[in-house]
C-alpha cells in the first residue's frame, strides 16, 4: 500500500518521537481555520444492487462542487466478491477524487461475507477492509485531511475506521454502526462483535462530545449506514422491563441513548447523517428535536452547506 508523505511524518511524529505514551491517545487534528464551509455525502451507491457505473456517477457530480471533503458510505454491494481486489479497486476509485474523502464502512462490505463453505467470515474481512482502508491516519483523495483515528488508542487498536477531523467550529466523526441491526445476531452464544464493537462506541462517542466542548464548538455531525433512530421516543423504565422476550433485540438501543445523553449536555446542534433508505420523490430534510437532527441519505448524492452560529447551521443541497 503507498504511503503519503504526510502520513509518514505523522506517524513519525506520534509513534517514534512520542514514544509509547503517544500509541494510546488519540490524536487531536488541527482545526482547519474555516467558518462557513460545505461538504458532500455520497449514500450507500451500491445498496439494491446498483452497479459501480452508480458510484462514477456520483464521483463525478462531486468533483464539480466546491467541497472541503466529501464522505462516502460501502465500497460493494453484498452480492459482489468479498475481495482484496474488490476492495483496493473500490478505494484506489475513492483515492483518485480531488477532494479528501472519508469512507464509512457498510454491512454489506464485510457482515454478509462469506466463504467458500458458506460459513460467515465477517471478522476476518472487516479486519481486511481495516487495513486497506484505514491504515493511514489521513482521509483518501488527493487533497490531504488529517484524521484522528480512534485505533490511535491502545484499548481499542482495531477500531481504525472509527475518525473524527474538526473544520472550523464543527467536530466531524464516522461511527461503525452498520445497517443490519448494528450486526447483532441472535444466534446462541456471545454476539462477540457486536459486544466488543459497542464498547468501542461508547468509548469514542464520549470522547468526541468530550473534545467538542473543551474546544467549545457549535456542533458535532456523526455518520454511520444504520440509522438509530435518534428522534425516537425511548419508552419508560416500566415499559422496557415488560417487554416481551420475543421483541427483537434493538441494535441500535445502546448508541441511541448515549448520543441524546451526550447532546442534552452539549450547547450546540448535533447532526446524525445516515444512508438508510429513501422513499423515491421524498426530498431528504433534516428534522430537528431541541438539538439533535437527523437526515438519511439513502443512495443519493448531496451537499450540506455548514454556517456555523446561523439560525439554520445546516443546509441540504440535493445534487
Amino acid at each position: 500500500m503507498k504511503l503519503r508523505p504526510c502520513s509518514a511524518l505523522l506517524l513519525a511524529a506520534l509513534f517514534c518521537a512520542g514514544g509509547a505514551h503517544a500509541s494510546r491517545q488519540t490524536p487531536a487534528p488541527a482545526s482547519i481555520p474555516t467558518r462557513a464551509h460545505h461538504f458532500g455525502v455520497i449514500g450507500h451507491t451500491f445498496a439494491g444492487g446498483a452497479s459501480e457505473a452508480q458510484l462514477e456517477k456520483a464521483l463525478a457530480n462531486i468533483r464539480k462542487a466546491p467541497l472541503a471533503f466529501v464522505v462516502a458510505t460501502g465500497v460493494k454491494g453484498v452480492a459482489e466478491p468479498c475481495t482484496d481486489e474488490l476492495y483496493m479497486h473500490r478505494r484506489d476509485m475513492l483515492d483518485s477524487v480531488k477532494r479528501p474523502v472519508i469512507v464509512v464502512p457498510a454491512a454489506s462490505d464485510w457482515s454478509y461475507c462469506k466463504n467458500a463453505a458458506g460459513r460467515l467470515v465477517s471478522i476476518e474481512r472487516l479486519n481486511r477492509l481495516r487495513e486497506l482502508l484505514y491504515e493511514e491516519p489521513d482521509a483518501l483523495g488527493t487533497r490531504a485531511l488529517m484524521l484522528a483515528r480512534q485505533s490511535a488508542n491502545a484499548k481499542f487498536r482495531s477500531y481504525a475506521e472509527n475518525a473524527y477531523w474538526i473544520m472550523g467550529d464543527v467536530l466531524y466523526a464516522t461511527v461503525n454502526l452498520p445497517s443490519n441491526n448494528n450486526n447483532y445476531r441472535s444466534e446462541a452464544g456471545r454476539n462477540s462483535e457486536y459486544e466488543d464493537r459497542t464498547v468501542a462506541d461508547r468509548f469514542w462517542l464520549t470522547r468526541l462530545f468530550a473534545q467538542a466542548k473543551h474546544k467549545q464548538l457549535t456542533g458535532v455531525v456523526l455518520f454511520s449506514e444504520g440509522n438509530v433512530n435518534i428522534l425516537k421516543e425511548e419508552p419508560g423504565l416500566l415499559a422496557r422491563l415488560g417487554r416481551s422476550n420475543q421483541t427483537p433485540q434493538d441494535g441500535y438501543a445502546a448508541a441511541r441513548r448515549q448520543i441524546v445523553a451526550l447532546a442534552k449536555k452539549f450547547e450546540g446542534k448535533v447532526l446524525l447523517i445516515d444512508t438508510a433508505p429513501v422513499s423515491n420523490g421524498v426530498e431528504p430534510a433534516i428534522a430537528w428535536r431541541e438539538n439533535v437532527g437527523h437526515v438519511s441519505v439513502g443512495s443519493r448524492v448531496m451537499q450540506v452547506d455548514v454556517t456555523p452560529g446561523a439560525e439554520h447551521m445546516f443546509r441540504i443541497d440535493e445534487r
